[in-house]
């Protein structure tokens, strides 16, 4: 029975794991950033970091069970390559200049109502009003928009976290260069997030052909590799932007590409494979808790009331689409709403009494 609960908490501890990941990813990228590193040529260095670093490991792990490479799954590598690796992480890229790590991690709260909807659109979620659970998903996806826009369209004065930010006059002037840009980078955050939730549902209906996590994972670092560096070579003609050293670039570059792209993909494609898209999604908000408070401590970030209270409505919408996903994957709840006990055999040996049992458990 023990072994059995480890096994249903893997998924759980690998995406909150995956969290931690992320938030450093913010502060680390934010920093590079702020030091001139190219946007475009980190997706490039990124994702040549996790193919170098994961290429042998998908060869040698899965050469026996990878099955063979068609032109449809050859062309769904490519969008999976184009979707997440350069077109959600360069307009992530530049919402994080405009407007904050902190903010830019917030965003993400919305990941997983974007990708319920698109998974309702592509049959992958089922919705029926009539049961509490799909109530429970619709309704937390609604709040979840209404929480995201509140973000976007309130700010509001600033909040100190933990009395660890500090509003010097750098800050502010720094702060005030942003704002004039606040609205479009948020726009180009919310844009990313679409396409990252586009990415976990092509993953999903890939994973169904190719059953290869390791190597599907290499190959997508490849693309984009590939089709970042074909944009890249096209938006950055400066030389010196392609300059790396061992400084913040090589950190950002090396723990983007092993964490966030090589082990994250992997991750997120093998619980993608069991659970699906809506649970892979839904534990981002862990991830803007902890940026918040690196922001504070590292970068002296300012939260502001808007941020918070959208943040709140967010997490409490998030946790009403968790719930009612939690519900309607749970083997038991399934076979509790089954239960129309007028008119069905009822068994008369043992298997009646186990019946019984596990009804009466549930109640």
């Amino acid at each position: 029975m023990g072994c059995e609960s480890l096994n249903k908490m893997k998924p759980y501890l690998a995406m909150i794991t995956l969290q931690f990941g992320y938030a450093g990813m913010h502060i680390i990228l934010l920093l590079s950033f702020k030091r001139g590193f190219s946007h475009w040529v980190f997706v490039v260095y990124r994702h040549a970091v996790a193919t170098i670093f994961f290429a042998p490991f998908a060869y040698f792990f899965e050469r026996k069970t990878r099955p063979n490479m068609t032109k449809s799954i050859f062309f769904k590598i490519m969008l999976l390559g184009f979707l997440e690796p350069v077109l959600d992480q360069n307009l992530y890229g530049v919402g994080i200049q405009y407007t904050s790590a902190t903010f830019a991690a917030a965003t993400v709260n919305i990941l997983p109502a974007v990708t319920f909807i698109m998974a309702v659109l592509f049959r992958m979620e089922k919705v029926n009003l009539k049961k509490v659970q799909s109530v429970a998903k619709v309704i937390g996806t609604a709040v979840t928009v209404g929480g995201a826009m509140v973000m976007t369209l309130y700010k509001g004065p600033t909040v100190n976290i933990l009395f660890l930010s500090h509003s010097g006059s750098h800050h502010e002037a720094a702060s005030s260069s942003a704002d004039e840009h606040w609205v479009s980078g948020t726009i180009m955050l919310l844009a990313s997030i679409v396409g990252w939730a586009a990415f976990f549902i092509l993953q999903n209906n890939t994973l169904k052909e190719y059953p290869a996590e390791l190597s599907l994972t290499a190959l997508i670092c490849l693309m984009g590799t590939v089709e970042g560096g074909i944009v890249a070579a096209i938006m950055e003609r400066r030389p010196s932007a392609w300059a790396i050293g061992f400084d913040s670039r090589l950190l950002a570059a090396t723990y983007s590409g092993l964490i966030c792209s090589g082990i994250a993909y992997y991750l997120q494609s093998v619980v993608n494979k069991a659970r699906g898209p809506v649970f892979v999604t839904s534990f981002s908000p862990l991830s803007m808790i902890i940026t918040a408070i690196l922001g504070a401590i590292i970068l002296s970030e300012q939260l502001h009331v808007g941020s918070v209270i959208g943040a709140v409505i967010i997490v409490s919408g998030l946790y009403c689409v968790v719930w009612g996903k939690a519900k309607e994957d749970s083997p038991l709840m399934g076979k509790s709403q089954e239960l129309p006990i007028v008119g069905d055999k009822i068994p008369s040996d043992n298997g009646s009494a186990k019946t019984t049992q596990k009804i009466n458990s549930l109640a």
